[in-house]
Order: C-alpha cells, then sequence, then structure tokens
C-alpha cells in the first residue's frame, strides 16, 4: 500500500470476490435455518400452548368415581352448558355441584379462597401484595375456621361432600383442571373452610361503610360542615317497600342518633393508598341490586311473581353459575349458585323464590385507638395489650414480606397497612366489623334457605344468616310475599356511624345486635306487591337505626312506575322491566340543564338535544353521553371551587341530584349566579373534549359504543394479547340509576365502559313450580376456548331469558357419578 498523494485517499488491495459471496451465502444460510428454527420452536410453544388448552376442556361425557356418594348421580347438560343434576340425597346433590363447578369454574374458586386468604402474591407476584396484606389483617382464615368448627352435623355435611366433589375433579384432572393451572401447576385439594371464605368475601364486599367514614374524615379539614354533609345528603325517603311511588316522608317522631362532629385526622391519605382500590387490585366490589315481588292479586298467573337481579363488578366468567336439581318426592332446586359453594344462592325450589338486595344498612365502624405505649392501647378499663400474630406471605419471584399484625377489642388496626407506620397524633385506626365477629351461622341459614317451603320457613332461615346484611325477598305458592332482612346490625353506645370515633372512652362501643324481630321485615303487604333498589327500606322514625347511607330512590321508583303501569304482571313483563333504560335521576335534574344558558356552536347543539330528552339511556341516543360527560366535569368544577382535591372524592349522583334540585344546596356550591352557568360550561368542555373521539356533530354520538359492557379475565386482563382475547364485550345502554343498571368508573378518554351491572337476571313464577327463567352475561364456562365461555352473552344483552327447567331436548352431555 502506498501512501496518499494529494489528499487522495490510500488504496487498498482488491480481495477475490469468491470468498465474500461464499461467506456471504453461508451467512444468509445459516440465518435462515436459525430463523426457520426460532420460527418452529415458536410454532412449537404455540401449539404446545394450545394443545394443553385444549387438553384442559372438560369433555362433555364422561364417567368418574365421587367416593362418599350414597348412589350414583346423573347429570344431563343443556346446549348452553348448564347442568340438571339428578341425585338421591341433599348430600350427594352437593357433592356433584361441586364436581360441576371445579369442571367448569377452578380457577374462578382458586382466585377467591387465595383472594381471602390473602394468597394471590404466590401466583402473581407483588402486584397482588396490597391486597394480600388487606386480607392478612383482617384475618378471614382463623374466623372462618372457627365459624366451621362451630357448624351444625348437617351443615358440615354439606361442605364435607362439597369439598369431596371438587376434589374428584381435581384427582381427576391435575393440572388440567382449568386451563390456567397447566402453567401453575395441579391446585390444592379443597377444604370445607374454603367454602365459608366465599361468604366472608361477601360480608365484606356488600358493607363498605368503614370507607365512606374516612372519606368524611379526609375531607372534614378541607370542607365546612354543612358542605361536607351535602357530600352525603341525608336521605328522607319515604322507606316504604310496599309503596314505590311514594316519594314523601313523615316528619321524624323518633330520635336520630346523636352525629358526631367529624374528626379531622392526620395522615389518612397514606392509608387510603394503601387499601386496595378496585378494579385495579380486584374485580369487586360495587354492589347494588334489584328486587320486587307481586302478590297473585296483581299477577297474571293468580300466583307470586319474583323478579331478581343482583348487580356486582363484571367479570369473565362472571361470579354466578347456572344449575338445576332434582331429588326425590318431586324437588327440585333451580337458579343461580356460586362456585365455592354448596346452594343455590339465588333462585327457587318447587315451593318458593328467593332474591337478595343490598341492604346498605351500617354495619363497620372506625375507631380511633389511642395508644398507651408500643404494644398496648387505651381503654375504659386502663390500658390492654394488642392481640399481636405475624403473618409470611410468599410473592412470585421474590422473596416473603412479613406482616405484623395488631387487632384491639374493636377489630383489626388497619392503619397498620400505612407503610410509613405509626400515624403522627399517638393514635392506630382499629376497624370493627359485623362480619368479623365470632358465630357467623350464614352457611347454616343459606341451606336452610335452599329448604324452605314457605314465607314462614324462610323468614327462619333469614334469621340465621348473620352476614351479610341483605334485603331477602321471597314469595311463596301459598300466594304469599315478603321482605326480609338478614345480617347483624349493631346498637351504638352513641353516634350514628357515619364518622371515625374514639375508642379509648367507650362511649361509641357497640352494646348489641338489634334483635331479629326488631328489624323491619315487610310480609303479606296490603298493596300487593314490594320492591327494592339499594333505596333505603325504613321510614326515618323507625326504631331500628340501620343508618344514614342510602342509593339514590331512582330506580325504585322507576319499578314503581313500571308495576302501576301493568295490572296484571307476567314473567315476560318482568324480564323486559329488568332492561329499562329509564333514568329518573335524569329527569329530575333535566330542568336545570334546560334553565342554562345556551352556549355557542356544537354546545348548543347538544344543549338543544338535552333539552328535547326524556331521560331514556338508550344506546341508539347521543344524550346519554352528552349527559354524563357533562354532569362528571360539573362535579368537578363544584369540587374545585370548594378546595377539594379530585383525587379525594367524586361527586357522587345524590350530591349532584341535591345541588340541582334544592335551589338552597345549589346556590351554595355554585354560587349567586346559580349553577346554569357551571352547567354551560361543563357542557362546552364536554363536547370539545369527547369531538376528537367521537366526531364533530354532537348529535351523530351514540351511548352504546361509548359505553361498552367488558368483562375481562381477572389476571389474563393484565397480559397483553391475551388480555383481548379474553375480553368480552358488547355495546350497551342504561346507567348506573336506570333498573337495567350499567354503572361506569368515570370516564377515559370520551369512553364511559360498563363494568357493574346485572351478571344474573331471574325470573320466577309460583304458578310454574317446574320453572325458573334465568340468565348469567358470560356463560357457564370459565375456560375461554370453550363454547360456553360467552354463549349467553346475546340472550344478556337482549334482555332474554333461558327456561331452566326439566330438558325437553336430547342432552348436549351427560355425566355419569359413581360412588
Amino acid at each position: 500500500m502506498r501512501d496518499a498523494v494529494d489528499g487522495a485517499p490510500p488504496r487498498f488491495p482488491s480481495l477475490p470476490r469468491a470468498p465474500i459471496l461464499a461467506r456471504v451465502k453461508a451467512l444468509l444460510r445459516w440465518s435462515g435455518r436459525l430463523a426457520g428454527g426460532l420460527f418452529a420452536l415458536i410454532l412449537i410453544l404455540v401449539a404446545g400452548t394450545l394443545g394443553a388448552m385444549w387438553w384442559a376442556l372438560p369433555p362433555d361425557d364422561g364417567r368418574y368415581a365421587l367416593p362418599g356418594l350414597s348412589a350414583p348421580v346423573e347429570i344431563a347438560i343443556d346446549s348452553h352448558g348448564i347442568p340438571r343434576i339428578a341425585a338421591q340425597t341433599e348430600e350427594d346433590a352437593w357433592a356433584a355441584l361441586g364436581f360441576l363447578h371445579a369442571r367448569d369454574r377452578m380457577f374462578q374458586m382458586e382466585l377467591m379462597r387465595r383472594g381471602a386468604s390473602g394468597r394471590l402474591a404466590e401466583l402473581s407476584g407483588s402486584a397482588a401484595l396490597r391486597l394480600d396484606r388487606y386480607m392478612r389483617v383482617l384475618g378471614l382464615v382463623p374466623r372462618a375456621e372457627a365459624d366451621l368448627a362451630a357448624l351444625p352435623p348437617g351443615v358440615r355435611a354439606a361442605m364435607d361432600a362439597y369439598a369431596r366433589g371438587v376434589n374428584a375433579w381435581i384427582a381427576a384432572r391435575g393440572r388440567f383442571a382449568a386451563p390456567e393451572f397447566v402453567a401453575l401447576g395441579a391446585p390444592e385439594p379443597w377444604r370445607p373452610v374454603d367454602s365459608l371464605l366465599w361468604g366472608k368475601v361477601m360480608g365484606l364486599w356488600l358493607s363498605g361503610n368503614w370507607r365512606t367514614e374516612l372519606d368524611r374524615a379526609r375531607l372534614a379539614g378541607i370542607l365546612p360542615a354543612a358542605r361536607l354533609e351535602d357530600l352525603w345528603p341525608r336521605d328522607t325517603t319515604a322507606g316504604r317497600p310496599d309503596a314505590p311511588t311514594r316519594r314523601a316522608a313523615a316528619a321524624p317522631t323518633a330520635p336520630v342518633p346523636h352525629a358526631r362532629a367529624t374528626p379531622a385526622l392526620p395522615g389518612l391519605d397514606r392509608l387510603v393508598a394503601a387499601l386496595p382500590s378496585f378494579p385495579g387490585d380486584a374485580p369487586l366490589p360495587s354492589m347494588a341490586s334489584n328486587s320486587w315481588a307481586v302478590s297473585g292479586t296483581l299477577s297474571a298467573s293468580g300466583a307470586p311473581l319474583l323478579a331478581t337481579d343482583p348487580h356486582l363488578g363484571y367479570g369473565a366468567p362472571i361470579l354466578w353459575y347456572l344449575a338445576r336439581i332434582e331429588l326425590p318426592g318431586g324437588r327440585i332446586l333451580a337458579g343461580a349458585t356460586a362456585p365455592g359453594v354448596p346452594g343455590i344462592v339465588i333462585g327457587r325450589n318447587e315451593r318458593l323464590a328467593w332474591g337478595f338486595t343490598t341492604t346498605h344498612s351500617d354495619t363497620q365502624d372506625v375507631f380511633v385507638e389511642r395508644l398507651a405505649g408500643p404494644d398496648s392501647y387505651e381503654t375504659p378499663d386502663g390500658p390492654r395489650p394488642f392481640a399481636v400474630r405475624e403473618e409470611v406471605i410468599r410473592v412470585r419471584w421474590n422473596a416473603p414480606v412479613t406482616l405484623r399484625v395488631r387487632e384491639t377489642r374493636h377489630g383489626p388496626v388497619i392503619s397498620d397497612l400505612d407503610a410509613q407506620g405509626a400515624r403522627p397524633d399517638g393514635t392506630v385506626l382499629a376497624v370493627a366489623m359485623a362480619n368479623l365477629l365470632p358465630g357467623d351461622t350464614a352457611a347454616t341459614g343459606l341451606l336452610a334457605l335452599n329448604r324452605a317451603g314457605s314465607v314462614a320457613e324462610a323468614r327462619e332461615a333469614a334469621r340465621l344468616i348473620t352476614s351479610p346484611a341483605q334485603n331477602l325477598m321471597v314469595a311463596d305458592a301459598a300466594g304469599d310475599i315478603a321482605m326480609l332482612l338478614t345480617g347483624r346490625a349493631p346498637i351504638r353506645r352513641s353516634g350514628d356511624g357515619s364518622v371515625p370515633v374514639p375508642g379509648w372512652d367507650g362511649s361509641a362501643d357497640w352494646t348489641g345486635f338489634i334483635p331479629f324481630e326488631a328489624l323491619p321485615h315487610v310480609e303479606r303487604p296490603a298493596s300487593g306487591l314490594l320492591a327494592n333498589a339499594n333505596n333505603r327500606i325504613v321510614p326515618m322514625d323507625h326504631p331500628a337505626y340501620l343508618g344514614r347511607d342510602w342509593h339514590g330512590d331512582w330506580r325504585f321508583r322507576r319499578i314503581g312506575e313500571l308495576l302501576a303501569s301493568s295490572p296484571r304482571a307476567d314473567a315476560a313483563g318482568f324480564a323486559a322491566m329488568q332492561t329499562d333504560r329509564r333514568s329518573l335521576l335524569a329527569v329530575d335534574v333535566l330542568p336545570a340543564f334546560r334553565a342554562a344558558p345556551r352556549p355557542p356552536g356544537p354546545a348548543g347543539t347538544a344543549l338543544d338535544l338535552l333539552a328535547a330528552w326524556q331521560g331514556d339511556m338508550d344506546g341508539e341516543r347521543p344524550q346519554p353521553l352528552i349527559f354524563h360527560a357533562t354532569l362528571g366535569r360539573f362535579g368537578a368544577a363544584l369540587l374545585a371551587r370548594a378546595g377539594a382535591p379530585r383525587e379525594a372524592w367524586l361527586a357522587s349522583p345524590e350530591f349532584l341530584h341535591r345541588v340541582l334540585t334544592d335551589p338552597a344546596t345549589g346556590a351554595a356550591w355554585c354560587g349567586d349566579a346559580g349553577c346554569g352557568r357551571l352547567i354551560s360550561a361543563a357542557l362546552t368542555q364536554a363536547v370539545a373534549e369527547l369531538a376528537p373521539v367521537h366526531g364533530a356533530d354532537p348529535a351523530s354520538w351514540r351511548w352504546g359504543p361509548a359505553h361498552q359492557a367488558r368483562f375481562e379475565h381477572a389476571l389474563l386482563r393484565f397480559l397483553p394479547g391475551l388480555g383481548a382475547l379474553t375480553r368480552i364485550t358488547t355495546p350497551s345502554g342504561g346507567d348506573g340509576e336506570t333498573v337495567n343498571r350499567a354503572g361506569h368508573r368515570g370516564e377515559v378518554g370520551g369512553m364511559f365502559g360498563n363494568v357493574h351491572g346485572a351478571g344474573f337476571r331471574g325470573v320466577f313464577d309460583l304458578a310454574d313450580p317446574a320453572a325458573a327463567h334465568v340468565v348469567i352475561a358470560t356463560g357457564q364456562s370459565g375456560h375461554p376456548m370453550s363454547r360456553h365461555w360467552a354463549d349467553q352473552m346475546p340472550a344478556w344483552r337482549d334482555g332474554g331469558l333461558l327456561r331452566l327447567g326439566p330438558i325437553e331436548e336430547p342432552p348436549a352431555g351427560r355425566i355419569h357419578l359413581a360412588p
């Protein structure tokens, strides 16, 4: 090589072209082989995964051994995957039901018991720690174990039989018991105590008042007392389940328990951040329900008619599983079961039908405990040591976490969840919950309800259902209807249970529970009808104090309107009522919208649409989308004007209704100029922000596509690809205040996902003892590859019901269980 001359680049000797080409060709050959190998490996992995999932699909037919049966059990499966169980004894029926639950929903059951036990982190890692820590502090497992030990022999036998059925499926299928176990390994054997945990979880999620107490305390240092009261307006409705069209309440003649001033407690933001959030940490909660019944005098068949639809957070699969059980002597049970539990939770037998709504009575209190040293707290009788235990939480892919749990005489120290430890004012917060106390006989009550043949017998079953607090709607073949209260409602020495109270002086201690006979049961109403939609159930002057926070009565009143419009009800009419989408909340507040100044441009068009609207939350209309987008921004503006941090609390429908219908409250929050200008500003903002998503013309918007009902797998929803593949969606009408409840949790990107509503609907005509008319939102199977994963969705979406009677067609499958 020569040096460069005159700045010319150096010259290199040329290489032969043939060796270079040969090397390139070889490299390309090896690259192709490597790519082909990787592609083949991916195909093998995908094929293996799909093959394993296919192998985890339960066969339609089969013969299985189930130890402990007294006689063979025959199960016929219909075209929707719904079983008819023919058994010789109740115990055999519960064993068969356990087998079927495990066959179709084993992973759902696994998540339930792990969630209740605080063991989800063993599966999903540190993402589940917040929920696990919370559940370990509450200690549901040792409480359920104590209840199990106290069960009567017959109820314990039912729990044991159910567990044998579940374990027979696990033994037969191992890690193929459900597709998720292919990756996670075979599930642990089912224990009878696991079934009691379901009731503990329901008792916890269906009674959430203690969090409201924390919300009040968080805002107490920001808002004056009168404005704080507005956020949770005191309900003054009539409280008459037998008169759903009555609006005015009688003036109270009995004193309301003394309401304490709301304390401003420092450090609550950290505690709230340490508590589980929903649906992030788990699909639940959110709780509501509808149920109504008419006697034979108001039905077309001449026999009582009952409709019921519980409202919980959506999931895939849904919480409920349909089944029919046939026993000797013409006995039947049919309706909605809960995987993990023996018994029909909502449904009917040959003589009685029943459904539940959440009472929303106040069965939880937060007590501020004053420390008397590092290991004790003050009581009226002097210092007392904390009851302390240590919990070790195993965490997948991480080291175990040790949690020190303390309890006071009132209950678990919930403030220990705060990662920063001690509170700055030398106190801790303990939570008292009725469902955590000893002597929970809910399982005994549920099985007694399954056997009850009359309202009188249902009343005795209700007495035994100590948790959760529910309104039990019943109708019997003799022509009677009733609404019976379940659950233990505390008697407080003072206070109304709405705010945290001192725990050291005993002034607000619970002194017992309201006697069952003193609860406001309603039997054989003269009106011939009963209804509840989580609204107030007692007049304000009733001697039994159940609480002060109730859902608005809009669904309840709408049910009353619909019943009044049909003097002779039938099953088809009741099913249509369950899908009614008219919002009486919207009807009540629309005059305030109509009175608002008309903004220019598209926002003015939107206001014109609202002015002509009658409150129908139809999925094909633009008005529901305009209404909810505007109402949300209006509520945020009110809170911002008052100085409340947006993350501290969201404006509730009850609060917004009060502001927009009560002039004094409206003036206090909106100013002397009134709420109209704030409504116009919120409307203008809403239209501008929704236009890029839904189009420039508000008249072209549609509520249904923006309000998709969304059902997601509890774990797979977090995995890209798999979450989308297993998600079940459909456009939906309705909203959180319509009879067809379709609640959303705020707005995300101009969309209002429907994540809470009636996962089960049932209508029961006592003139037809052989049938139940039912539907669930997804399907019977928890396997995403099953044809029964979402096959009931079309009927659920369209308001249809399936007849759950004897199979009138050749069964799609048969299962034989032998001792």
